[in-house]
């Protein structure tokens, strides 16, 4: 895993310019550094060494003749194969990268390679012959992608922060992107919280010549669910594919670990992939908060040792500046807190780390998943549900009313993702600015429209895979292994785990049936039964238990004196002054510490944004 940063060449300096970009990341790649810098382009890489961990995997890496060069992050797990194809095309290797069959690949199939590829990368190549800059990400997007242009530079590379150092970047707040963050609580679009500063999204690819850049799809998710299989035929088939998707995520020259909670998704991973060593962390003594009992318990039972950590309040809060230094953009995720504790430990004792990821989105996992259909009232026609629903909004919003008022719409009408947290008139008066930010419908709608006639579920699954899981899940993932210079891998992220998902009905993504045994739980059904087969007998119940996520107590911090002093300052600052109306932002606060309204995660979302700001523009 690594870091990589550059820019089109129109500066005096550039080899000091790309030096100092490189040292901004260098937590990504403590391992070794290189660069290439000619009257054109600067290239810069930093190295965490994982594959072929001698000097000769050190980056810029050349073509034969040298006039390809390229830097690269991330890990092809098929790489062997292809480079056995490209062998017998002729082509000739100095080093056992899968780096050098990025290029000798993209040398001889151009962009059609990255449909050949299996893994996770961000990359770009310079053809020194035809002036041509070449760059991909990743499937699913686990590695990130900046590009920014300003005025004739062209820059690029695996965190923004990079761009800091260099003399054309111009930065300015991106005011349109708080706004959608305050309903979304990540940054939701291309747009990034700096102007004109922007993601390469997953599964494109760019080129970029004479000035001109073009970017373009390369893969997209495609469910076509196949009925004809029995249950029992698709719980065998997962269990097949995670297995050989375990297997091809722990190739490596050095150690591979995994994380390690209550739940299922980080349990069966750390079973398949036989590692010596897991990591979990929690808070308090609460179970509601802390896994490290069920994480401990597990371990033992697949004979692995387990390390744990229990974080603090003081921790906890004392980590945010750095949490939001590292994650570039805010990010309201109080999980990924946690998620910097747990890469922390285990980079103590390790390099590579297993994790988790896109079992929710790929199998059909999250709570919310269960809602379409679920119940009797659903049977009703919509035009009576709507009804219904119109009068219940004008009712105080509490349980039973909330019910009403979902039911009473379309999944386009009510589901954004796993978040949200204010609506776009809530925003707008909560906010002191004025934005273009488009509603939320419509930031969505592109999704929907790619699954239109699909099931609701499948529907809400296609539009996690595309915003939630980029823009939270995996940026969260991915700035958090790379802050303690640790590589974070996922097995469930993978294209052939990905392609079966795909062809699963919905009924074994997402079963309403009662059960009465121990898989009851209707998320992930097909899954768990698969996690259920191949995990110790006496860990059959994680296999059913319910999805609980990255538990963090912040809905009672906030009602203790000493943090709500904390957030109540930051309300009360110039910085927020600038943004909000101070009136609202201290009603939100009051109301959950008076226990009126559990506003955590809107009290949250603010207070992270005033974080960032502090950090990145104080």
């Amino acid at each position: 895993m690594c870091g990589i940063t550059g820019f089109t060449n129109k500066v005096d300096n550039a080899d000091g310019i790309i030096s100092e970009m490189m040292n901004k990341i260098r937590h990504r790649g403590p391992d070794a550094e290189g660069k290439y810098v000619d009257g054109d382009i600067a290239l810069g890489h930093r190295r965490l060494s994982i594959i072929d961990v001698s000097s000769s995997g050190d980056q810029p890496i050349f073509n034969e003749d040298g006039s390809l060069v390229i830097v690269f992050n991330g890990e092809i797990y098929n790489y062997r194969e292809i480079r056995e194809k490209l062998i017998a095309a002729g082509h000739t290797f100095k080093t056992n990268t899968d780096t050098e069959v990025l290029i000798h690949g993209y040398e001889e199939f151009g962009e059609k390679l990255l449909n050949m590829l299996r893994g996770m990368f961000a990359f770009v190549i310079w053809d020194k012959k035809k002036k041509e800059l070449f760059g991909a990400r990743d499937f699913f997007g686990i590695k990130p992608m900046y590009y920014a242009v300003m005025g004739k530079t062209f820059m690029f590379g695996s965190e923004i922060k990079s761009f800091l150092p260099h003399p054309h970047f111009k930065k300015e707040l991106n005011t349109t992107a708080l706004e959608n963050y305050l309903t979304f609580q990540y940054s939701p679009t291309n747009e990034t919280f700096f102007k004109n500063v922007y993601k390469l999204m997953p599964a494109h690819y760019f080129t970029l010549k004479d000035g001109k850049l073009q970017i373009k799809r390369y893969w997209d998710v495609n469910f076509n669910a196949d009925e004809k299989p029995a249950l029992e035929d698709w719980v065998q088939r997962i269990s097949e594919t995670f297995k050989d998707s375990v297997n091809a995520h722990k190739i490596a020259d050095v150690e591979v670990g995994s994380f390690l909670s209550s739940g299922v998704d980080s349990s069966y991973a750390a079973a398949v992939a036989e590692v010596d060593k897991t990591f979990t962390v929690g808070f308090g003594d609460d179970e509601k908060y802390n896994e490290i009992g069920w994480a401990k318990e597990f371990s033992k039972a697949i004979g692995k040792e387990n390390t744990s950590k229990v974080i603090t309040p003081e921790e906890y809060w004392g980590s945010l500046e750095k949490i939001q230094y590292h994650m570039d953009e805010p990010l309201a995720d109080p999980s990924a807190v946690a998620l910097y504790f747990v890469c922390n430990i285990a980079s103590e004792k390790l390099k590579v780390v297993l994790s988790g990821e896109g079992a929710d989105e790929i199998f059909g996992g999250y709570n919310v998943y269960s809602d379409p259909d679920g119940t009797l009232y659903d049977k009703l026609p919509m035009s009576v549900r709507r009804a219904i629903g119109k009068a219940a909004e004008k009712l105080p919003a509490k349980r039973g009313v909330n019910f009403f008022v979902r039911k009473g719409k379309t999944v386009e009408e009510r589901f954004i993702g796993n978040a949200f947290i204010f609506s776009a008139e809530e925003r707008k008066n909560l906010l002191k600015i004025k934005t273009d930010a488009p509603h939320p419908m419509e930031l969505t709608k592109p999704y929907y429209s790619r699954v239109k006639g699909k099931d609701d579920v499948t529907k809400m699954q296609y539009l996690d895979l595309h915003m939630w899981m980029a823009g939270d899940i995996l940026l969260k993932a991915d700035k958090m292994s790379m802050a303690n210079s640790l590589e974070l891998r996922v097995p469930f992220l993978d294209k052939e785990v990905m392609a079966l998902a795909e062809q699963i009905p919905t009924k074994y993504r997402v079963t309403h049936s009662n059960r009465t045994d121990d898989t009851k739980y209707i998320t992930k059904y097909a899954m768990r039964l698969a996690a259920k087969m191949d995990t110790p007998d006496s860990m059959a119940k994680t296999a059913a238990k319910k999805k609980l996520g990255f538990p963090v107590p912040i809905r009672v911090w906030l009602k203790e004196d000493k943090y709500y002093g904390i957030v109540r300052e930051a309300f009360e600052s110039e910085n927020a002054a600038e943004f909000f109306n101070t009136e609202p932002l201290i009603r939100l606060l009051d109301d959950h510490k008076n226990g009126k309204a559990d506003n955590s995660r809107r009290i949250w979302t603010i207070f992270i944004f005033l974080v960032w700001y502090k950090v990145y523009f104080n």
